[in-house]
């Protein structure tokens, strides 16, 4: 059954008479388990009043291009990285023209423009003017764009006319939505995705560890999912719930982590290795409670196992995936763990901007591998997720790795 759980989705209502069922849109994605935030045109407030989309959504309704209240004032650049999925219903002939033209002269088309989010328009519209020349080329365009077209549906309308340009019912859009996250990309391959931090004793209360919350992981484990993959997640100790459909199994250290993969490898066909693991752990771990005693202490530690380097260095070796955090020098850097590895692909993020990466919801990075690169740029982390994904797929069917 389709499903939005885990999901942002971003609703534009534009000014059609269309736009008092998008109350109950809002209400059938939430029911699909979606987050849900609404931006209004100008036009749109004349059919449905803001307060009842934002007591629906649980979340105030976005409408104005400058917000002073959001952060440095570009609400649009904020709800762009926000959104995993960008609807807009009732999609007028208006709006549809605008999108078409890459006008950006308010709140949604500017969002539309800023977002890396996959866009999903319901037409809303009379008869003749959905069957108007000019109409057909703008929906052209924005379908060879990728943009997804649900409906129009055929009957009477409102002004009278009978034909197509009805906005499709509120489900029909929903289960639309959900769909596009179903993508078929990797049907039937198993997938072990190693996720968050790992914690390494000094004594039975005390560990070493690090920032990783874990949700890029989190991330690719749900868009695996959608791809079709049957995931599994080797996850550290981190706060986040398990992803639908997931198989998640819980570890401590970087050796547990290890012994874990190895145990899966035999049915992994794909193999992201994105936990944060230490590198080292204490040479020895203390019985009892270590007590405060001198001013200095020397603390032993020994070196990790490399879990991807042994993972890619193994006989029946899966696609193998790593990610390179670093601070400086990122694509060298990472280009020679690459090689160094033996890795298929790695994922190298600037871990040195706060705005991205550990703990935080969005992200950007360079996906590299022997013979290329792509860059990804900010965005939210499941979208990202996506995209890692995409280009998993895409190396394994054109079969150079």
């Amino acid at each position: 059954m389709a499903h939005l759980f885990n999901r942002n989705v971003l609703v534009g209502v534009s000014g059609g008479i269309a736009a008092y069922k998008s109350a109950e849109l809002v209400r059938q994605l939430q029911e699909l388990g979606a987050s849900v935030r609404v931006i209004m045109t100008r036009g749109a407030r004349e059919f449905i009043t803001p307060l009842t989309l934002q007591a629906l959504s649980g979340n105030p309704v976005h409408t104005e291009l400058l917000d002073p209240e959001a952060e440095l004032g570009m609400s649009h650049i904020e709800l762009a990285r926000w959104a995993d999925v960008l609807l807009i219903a009732p999609a007028t002939a208006d709006l549809l023209a605008r999108l078409a033209t890459g006008r950006a002269d308010d709140l949604l088309t500017t969002v539309a423009l800023a977002t890396a989010a996959p866009l999903v328009l319901a037409p809303a519209m009379n008869q003749q003017m959905w069957r108007d020349r000019a109409t057909a080329a703008n929906v052209a365009t924005l379908a060879a764009r990728g943009c997804k077209l649900v409906g129009p549906a055929s009957g009477e309308q409102a002004c009278g006319d009978v034909g197509p340009g009805r906005m499709v019912e509120p489900p029909v859009i929903a289960a639309a939505v959900a769909g596009i996250f179903e993508n078929g990309l990797l049907d039937g391959r198993r997938v072990v995705i190693t996720a968050g931090p790992t914690r390494e004793a000094l004594d039975p209360v005390r560990y070493i560890s690090n920032h990783s919350s874990g949700k890029m992981g989190y991330a690719l484990a749900q868009a695996a999912v959608d791809a079709g993959a049957r995931t599994t997640l080797v996850s550290g100790p981190v706060t986040l719930p398990a992803p639908d459909h997931v198989r998640v199994l819980q570890v401590e250290s970087a050796c547990e982590m290890l012994d874990t993969c190895l145990e899966l490898l035999p049915e992994c066909d794909i193999f992201i290795a994105c936990a944060a693991v230490a590198d080292y752990r204490p040479g020895a771990v203390a019985q009892q409670k270590i007590k405060k005693g001198p001013d200095e202490i020397n603390l032993k530690l020994v070196r990790n196992p490399d879990i991807v380097a042994t993972v890619a260095a193994g006989r029946e070796r899966p696609f193998t995936v790593g990610f390179a955090a670093e601070t400086h020098e990122l694509l060298k850097h990472a280009r020679e763990k690459m090689l160094r590895k033996g890795l298929d692909m790695i994922v190298a993020n600037d871990v040195s901007d706060k705005s991205i990466g550990f703990n935080s919801d969005n992200n950007e990075a360079t996906v590299l591998w022997p013979d290329g690169e792509q860059v990804l740029a900010l965005s939210g982390k499941g979208a990202m997720a996506r995209q890692i994904i995409q280009l998993i797929a895409q190396r394994l069917a054109s079969g150079e790795h």
